[in-house]
C-alpha cells in the first residue's frame, strides 16, 4: 500500500512516541516477564474461587445482632460483675441489655436480631462466628489489623495477598476491586499492596458513573489505541530479541494492554442500568434507604461473576463509620441495619440463583464489636463503646458450614471464651478456603519473608463444610 508523506506522518506520529517510550522504559524495567495477574493454582484444591468482604466500619454490635445475652438483659443497669480489662477506649458504666428481640430462623434455628429481617431469611446459609477477638481498640489500628494483619505498619492487604497468590480469572479487569464511596478510617492503606508489586493493589471505586479514574481517552478511538499498543508490542519484541539477558518490558506492556482491555470491558461490567428491574429491586435500588449499599452489592456481584478475584465492599454511608454507635444506639443501629439488610440479603439470593454462592466466599463484619456496658455521651447513657475482646462476624458460601454458630462469648458478651478466633485465624481460614496455605504464601522484602498472618494464625477447621 502506498502512502503520501503527510499520511505516513499522520499514521505513525503516535508510534514515534512509542519508540521513545520503549527506550525510556527499557532503562528502568525490572519486572519479570509475563502477566502477574494471570490465573495460577494455589497450594491445594480451593473450596472458593473468589471472595467478597462486606465490611461494616465502626464495629457492629454483636450483642444486638447475632449474639443474644439473656443474662445481660436480666441484669440491665447493674454493675459489670467482674473487672474490666486494662485496655479501654473510654470509661463505660453499668450493664446495657439489648433493646431488640432475637428469634430463631431457618431449619438451623440460627438466632438473629429483629433488626435484620431480610438477612434472617438466609439463616441456613450463614456461618456465624461469635468468638472473634482482636488486639486494637481504636478504629484505625483495628481496621489495619482486619484488612492487612498489622495494627501499625503498612502491609499488603488481604485482597493483595489473594491476587498475588492466585492471580485473576479475567485479564480485562483488575483482580482486586474496592467499592467505597467514602474512605473509611485508615484510607487507602486498607487496600494497599505495600511491598508487593503495585499490580496487586486494590482498584478503588468511588464514583459509579466513572468507576475507574482516568480510564477513558476522549482523544482516541479504540482502533487507534489498538494500533498504538500493537506497535509498542512489536518494538518490545524487537528489543527483546537483541537484549535476551534483560527482563525487558513485558510487565509494562502488559499494563498498557490491561488498560486498553479495561476500556473495552469495564464500562459494561459497571453498567448497573443493564440489570432488570426485578434484580435492581432485589438489591433495594428502588428505595433511597438501601440504594447506596445496594449499588455496591450489585456491582460486587457483576465483578465477581466476571472473574474478579477479590472484592472489598465498605459501607461508608455515614461519614465513613456508620456502625460506630457511641450514643443513641436506638436510632443509629437501626439506621445502619436498614441500609444494608435488604442489599446483603438480595446479594446472597442473587449469588444462589446464579450458582455462584457455592464457590464464592462471602465475609461480613467490622473491626470489632461493642461493649456490654453503657457509654455516656452527650448527656445520655444509651451507647456502646469499642470492644475487641469478643465480637461476631459471619461467612457464607465458599466451603463453610451454613446455619452454623461457632464459638461463644461469656454470659455478658464481654470475652470470647470458647473456640476463640483471632483475626490471624480468620485470615488463615480465608486463604485456606481459596486454596492458599497462609504459611507458604510469603514474599521476601528487606531481607525477610513476610506473610499475611505474620507468625500467627490457624485455620478454623470447625467452620469448614
Amino acid at each position: 500500500m502506498n502512502f503520501s508523506r503527510r499520511e505516513f506522518l499522520h499514521r505513525t506520529g503516535a508510534g514515534l512516541g512509542a519508540i521513545a517510550l520503549d527506550a525510556l522504559l527499557a532503562e528502568h524495567a525490572t519486572a519479570t516477564p509475563g502477566n502477574p495477574l494471570s490465573p495460577h493454582p494455589g497450594h491445594f484444591p480451593a473450596r472458593a474461587k473468589r471472595c467478597v468482604f462486606l465490611y461494616m466500619p465502626g464495629g457492629p454490635s454483636h450483642l444486638d445482632l447475632f449474639d443474644p445475652k439473656p443474662r445481660l438483659n436480666k441484669e440491665h443497669g447493674q454493675p459489670l460483675p467482674f473487672a474490666k480489662p486494662g485496655l479501654e477506649h473510654t470509661k463505660t458504666g453499668n450493664l446495657f441489655g439489648s433493646p431488640w428481640q432475637f428469634s430463631r430462623h431457618g431449619q438451623s434455628g440460627l438466632e438473629i436480631s429483629e433488626l435484620l429481617p431480610h438477612l434472617a431469611r438466609h439463616a441456613d446459609d450463614l456461618c456465624v462466628i461469635r468468638s472473634m477477638n482482636a488486639d486494637n481498640i481504636n478504629h484505625t489500628g483495628a481496621n489495619f489489623q482486619i484488612c492487612f494483619g498489622d495494627q501499625a505498619f503498612s502491609r499488603p492487604s488481604i485482597g493483595s495477598w489473594v491476587t498475588y497468590g492466585l492471580g485473576s480469572e479475567n485479564a480485562n479487569l483488575p483482580g482486586f476491586v474496592v467499592i467505597a464511596p467514602k474512605g473509611p478510617p485508615g484510607g487507602a492503606k486498607l487496600w494497599s499492596s505495600s511491598f508487593l508489586p503495585a499490580t496487586y493493589q486494590g482498584t478503588w471505586v468511588t464514583d459509579f458513573k466513572q468507576p475507574v479514574a482516568n480510564l477513558a481517552d476522549p482523544l482516541a478511538d479504540p482502533a487507534r489505541q489498538r494500533d498504538k499498543l500493537e506497535l509498542a508490542r512489536l518494538l518490545d519484541e524487537r528489543h527483546a530479541a537483541t537484549h535476551p539477558d534483560e527482563p525487558m518490558l513485558e510487565a509494562r506492556i502488559a499494563s498498557f494492554e490491561l488498560a486498553f482491555r479495561m476500556q473495552m470491558e469495564a464500562p459494561e461490567a459497571f453498567a448497573l442500568d443493564r440489570e432488570s428491574p426485578a434484580t435492581r429491586a432485589l438489591y433495594g435500588l428502588d428505595d433511597p434507604v438501601t440504594a447506596g449499599f445496594g449499588q455496591q452489592c450489585l456491582l460486587a456481584r457483576r465483578l465477581l461473576e466476571r472473574g474478579v478475584r477479590f472484592v472489598h465492599v465498605f459501607d461508608t454511608s455515614k461519614e465513613g463509620n456508620p456502625w460506630d454507635n457511641h450514643n443513641e444506639i436506638s436510632k443509629t443501629l437501626p439506621a445502619a441495619c436498614a441500609g444494608i439488610d435488604k442489599p446483603v440479603a438480595g446479594f446472597l439470593s442473587d449469588l444462589k440463583a446464579r450458582g455462584l454462592l457455592d464457590d464464592t466466599l462471602v465475609v461480613w463484619g467490622g473491626e470489632f464489636g461493642r461493649t456490654p456496658t453503657a457509654q455516656s455521651a452527650n448527656g445520655r447513657s444509651d451507647g456502646r463503646e469499642h470492644h475487641p475482646f469478643g465480637f461476631t462476624m459471619w461467612m457464607a458460601g465458599g466451603g463453610v458450614k451454613g446455619g452454623y454458630t461457632h464459638g461463644a462469648t461469656d454470659d455478658y458478651g464481654w470475652f470470647a471464651v470458647r473456640d476463640k478466633v483471632h483475626v490471624h485465624d480468620l485470615h488463615a481460614t480465608i486463604l485456606y478456603l481459596l486454596g492458599l496455605d497462609h504459611k507458604r504464601l510469603t514474599y521476601r522484602a528487606s531481607g525477610r519473608d513476610y506473610r499475611l498472618t505474620d507468625v500467627y494464625g490457624n485455620v478454623v477447621g470447625g467452620i469448614l463444610d
